[in-house]
């Protein structure tokens, strides 16, 4: 990640057209060609962190002029969504190729308000009133759908082109980058950053195996594959992640999900008031945990589509609903392990090896785990941003000692959020979650703790 950070990713562009200009066969575009429509959805979020966004996407190192972006906002915002996106779009509308605002309407019969039915709105629009007027090839679109909080590192579109026109099948991938939560993480009390930082943990360990990669939050696709499976669905919660299923049952089995090993910067979880803070966390990890709504998607897509293989079923098959089982389920475990059993298995339990051997187990499990959190430790440190005014060297031993909060988190926002998500989905009905939009803000830490 912090090699793909430090190269001149438009540079190695320009080498690569060199390249495919003595590509006899001529098998790849030149990367002129390629253009991007950035998808933006926006609810409620304030001036301050959308402008952030557009501070960071007119510095990257590429050009402007291949872009198109669409701020699309939702019509149950009301006036004041209006009022920030025409503030936006008189800031920053003439440093693109083109700039367009779309509006969401609500209550569509059908849909789910929230990211998916907006972005399906957004791109469809987008079609409409510029791709198709244009005639640009849809084969040289890349769209790219981002946090409305999402902030872009300058070599980020360079290196997106450059994976485009290198990969073996630029067609049929998905492109994901590393999330970090890390815009405002030193406004965030310690257990949010913790929870913050094992996020980015997990989807970095996701991108060293490819092979079990999905798309997650933000992320860039082929526009033309987007169009022949008709959007996204506006009927889920989590878009993001049913985006990468329906694309895969569409092609038979033939999409993959390709690494990016670059960062793309989002706002953690923070709201002004310490306990306001953990309910929100609770609520966002529960979102993500709704994510198993696929599981019986892809199940019944692996049902009917007979051209995927069993061997190929079998494998996502089981890695997901495994994935999902410990989501819930292992901390739980490792907490309970240790003394549960001898609690509740009487005399007759107190006396066999099993009993004797049970906690040296757990604790030789858990020894081990220490290995972990003291790796995320240091790579927490390693991973803040610029310092603000106020940091001390001190503080950075204050980011060692919160990963103590660790076994915290992973029961309470991860194992009791995913148990919620699965048993809300399993009773079905009036149980069944909305898509709950991220509050999003900037506070002082006075504010904060107020």
């Amino acid at each position: 990640m912090r090699e793909n950070e430090k190269k001149d990713w438009l540079n190695e562009l320009n080498s690569l057209v060199i390249k495919s200009q003595q590509d006899v066969a001529g098998k790849k575009s030149n990367w002129q060609d390629i253009y991007h429509l950035v998808i933006l959805p926006m609810y409620n979020e304030p001036y301050g962190i959308v402008k952030e966004s557009f501070d960071s996407l007119i510095k990257t190192n590429y050009p402007l002029s291949k872009m198109i972006l669409v701020l699309a906002i939702e019509e149950k915002a009301g006036e004041e969504a209006k009022e920030i996106a025409k503030k936006i779009e008189e800031e920053f509308s003439n440093k693109f190729y083109k700039f367009l605002i779309t509006i969401h309407p609500m209550n569509v019969p059908g849909e789910i308000p929230g990211k998916g039915s907006n972005e399906s709105y957004s791109a469809e629009q987008a079609k409409k009133m510029v791709i198709d007027p244009l005639g640009i090839n849809y084969e040289n679109i890349l769209v790219s759908v981002f946090d409305v909080d999402t902030q872009i590192g300058k070599e980020y579109f360079g290196l997106l082109t450059y994976k485009f026109l290198t990969c073996e099948k630029p067609q049929r991938t998905s492109f994901q980058p590393i999330p970090l939560f890390t815009n405002n993480i030193f406004e965030a009390p310690a257990l949010a950053r913790v929870v913050s930082f094992s996020a980015t943990f997990w989807h970095m360990m996701q991108q060293a195996r490819p092979e079990r990669l999905t798309t997650f939050s933000s992320h860039s696709m082929p526009f033309k594959a987007l169009v022949e499976i008709g959007y996204w669905h506006r009927d889920v919660v989590s878009e993001d992640s049913r985006i990468f299923w329906q694309l895969f049952l569409h092609y038979d089995g033939d999409w993959r999900v390709e690494p990016m090993f670059y960062p793309v910067s989002m706002d953690a979880n923070v709201a002004p008031g310490f306990w306001k803070t953990m309910i929100n966390i609770y609520k966002q990890q529960r979102r993500w945990g709704w994510g198993v709504e696929n599981v019986p998607y892809l199940l019944d897509g692996f049902r009917k589509n007979k051209k995927i293989s069993f061997k190929t079923k079998f494998y996502w098959g089981f890695n997901v609903i495994e994935g999902f089982h410990s989501w819930a389920t292992n901390a739980i475990i490792i907490f309970a392990m240790g003394w549960l059993p001898i609690l509740i298995g009487g005399h007759a339990f107190d006396r066999t090896i099993l009993a004797y051997n049970l906690p040296k187990i757990t604790g030789f499990i858990l020894n081990l785990s220490t290995i972990g959190i003291a790796s995320s430790a240091i790579l927490s440190v390693l991973l803040l941003p610029p310092k603000p005014k106020g940091f001390r060297f001190w503080h950075y031993g204050l980011y060692l000692l919160q990963w103590i909060f660790m076994p915290i988190t992973l029961i309470i926002f991860g194992a009791f959020s995913g148990l919620e998500a699965q048993t809300r989905l399993a009773l079905g009905g009036k149980f069944r979650l909305g898509f709950w939009v991220t509050p999003k803000g900037r506070y002082g830490v006075k504010e904060r703790r107020q």
